[in-house]
């Protein structure tokens, strides 16, 4: 079978909301790079900014200078009003996170005048079950060009794809220092950026029960200087929804990622911030206990950034990884971390997948229960086996390459080259990795009895708002493997292997 024989993977009102064109689409790694495009694209915008998070600091500067500083974005985004007062600046953040701000004077302040301009709303959004959270992370300019991915405008993001030791623009508000940070997101513009104002309108109508005003049609233009990694493509857009006031559940994101499992041939390359979905687990280890089966590299962080989430996330990803080696093919799953080149982690953000070099996602969606059926979530992805995109695997494989020559830090064409070579994602990455700054192996230290009770259990990570609820008995790692391993196990046919 030829690759023009493959079938797509992604495939509307399945595993995606729409299917849309894309005139230009680029992916954006870490947020340096995204944050200085930022600013251009609001001071560009001609009629509204529309912001939607989990995350919004207003005392972040969007291009840190030497020390750290510069101009904070809350001031950054009056200067916008005044400037251009009939433009809309509309931001939408997560109600739970952002109630926790209003404790610190300088936000709370800044707030205070925002409202005394009629261009900037800040709205906080509550529309979700209790336990759930707006996760999100959308930016559109004038209904047409969006930015979808896994990077909030938030603290503690900014960072370079250098990932420097002891960069001193890696400053927090309050002045501390903090982590290396890696992150992607992507930037669309055309039909597809439509369908996201659509999708952010929606969103911003749930949460504050009126709806934003409608635009003329003038187009934010992209900008002349940033080269697009493709042009003229279909892009998918999933999403995830917890059923709540009237509005049914969404799971496009947790079927896409059972798709895109499924048929895979060669691998798939992910990055992303956790793993302790089960039944996401068990679809990986049922391709696994094939002759044949596709390697799977993932790149996530040493731990979780924070006690909570270790104690959840940590012991669940290694009992799952544990569980997966016992495959017949278990050593084709390698799980690493990034480094500096002092040895300090490297705080991986990202959900990034790329399968085949034939498809790859970008979105706020992690590899966790929360974002298969708790929390709001949006991928985009580009299929190359729909006909507008084929031709377009070699973009997605400087992509890839790019990807992990950052975190290898060696040049590009050495780690084309010795794909090339070997065929292999784990062969390349296990020939290049050394001492310094580069991938390390994650040590799969097993939990404790209160880290394995807790992750055992999902406690903190509840595959429905309803399981938040259920018994001990009715719930757990092992019943969403199960139901992982009997998906992948009903679904056989859906794969379609390339020769």
């Amino acid at each position: 079978m030829s690759k023009r024989d493959l079938k797509p993977i992604v495939v509307e009102g399945r595993n995606c909301w729409r299917i849309e064109r894309a005139d230009k689409a680029r992916m954006i790694v870490d947020a340096a790079d995204y944050f200085a495009l930022l600013e251009r694209l609001m001071a560009d915008a001609k009629q509204r900014i529309l912001l939607i998070g989990w995350d919004f600091d207003p005392r972040i500067a969007l291009k840190p200078g030497k020390d750290g500083q510069g101009e904070p974005l809350g001031d950054y985004l009056l200067r916008l009003a005044h400037e251009k007062p009939d433009r809309d600046i509309d931001i939408l953040r997560w109600n739970f996170g952002g109630l926790k701000q209003f404790a610190m004077p300088r936000i709370v302040s800044m707030v205070m005048r925002w409202k005394l301009t009629r261009s900037i709303s800040f709205r906080l959004d509550s529309a979700h079950p209790v336990g759930c959270s707006h996760h999100q992370k959308v930016a559109v300019f004038d209904d047409h060009l969006a930015v979808c991915g896994g990077i909030d405008v938030g603290a503690r993001r900014w960072d370079t794809r250098d990932h420097k030791d002891g960069d001193p623009r890696r400053t927090a508000p309050d002045g501390k220092a903090y982590m290396p940070w890696h992150d992607s997101t992507m930037i669309l513009a055309g039909p597809v950026g439509n369908a996201l104002a659509e999708l952010g309108n929606e969103r911003w109508q749930r949460a504050t029960k009126k709806p934003l005003r409608d635009l003329k049609g003038e187009g934010e233009n992209w900008p002349d200087d940033l080269k697009p990694d493709f042009e003229g493509v279909d892009v998918a857009i999933s999403r995830t929804r917890s059923e709540y006031d009237g509005y049914e559940e969404i799971r496009e994101i947790e079927q896409l990622y059972l798709d895109m499992i499924a048929a895979a041939d060669r691998f798939i390359y992910f990055e992303n911030q956790y793993f302790t979905s089960g039944k996401i687990a068990a679809a990986i280890a049922e391709r696994l206990s094939e002759d044949d089966p596709p390697e799977f590299v993932m790149v996530m962080p040493k731990t979780a950034d924070g006690w909570l989430e270790q104690m959840a996330m940590d012991a669940a990803r290694v009992q799952l990884v544990r569980e997966i080696a016992k495959a017949k093919h278990g050593d084709r799953l390698k799980v690493y971390y990034p480094q500096t080149g002092k040895g300090e982690a490297i705080y991986v953000h990202a959900k990034t997948a790329i399968v085949d070099d034939r498809m790859i996602r970008v979105g706020s969606a992690n590899m966790n229960n929360r974002s298969m059926g708790l929390d709001s979530e949006c991928d985009v992805t580009i299929d190359t086996a729909l006909p507008a995109n084929m031709g377009a695997e070699p973009k997605i494989a400087r992509l890839r390459t790019s990807l992990i020559a950052e975190h290898l830090d060696v040049p590009e064409e050495k780690v084309a080259a010795t794909f090339k070579r070997t065929g292999s994602l784990i062969d390349t990455i296990e020939a290049l990795r050394g001492k310094g700054r580069s991938l390390e192996l994650l040590d799969l230290v097993p939990p404790g009895p209160m880290d394995e009770f807790i992750a055992e259990n999902e406690l903190l990570d509840p595959t429905s708002p309803d399981a938040m609820f259920e018994s001990l008995t009715e719930r757990g790692l092992r019943k969403s493997w199960h139901r992982g391993r009997d998906w992948m196990r009903r679904h056989r046919p859906f794969r379609r292997r390339s020769t």
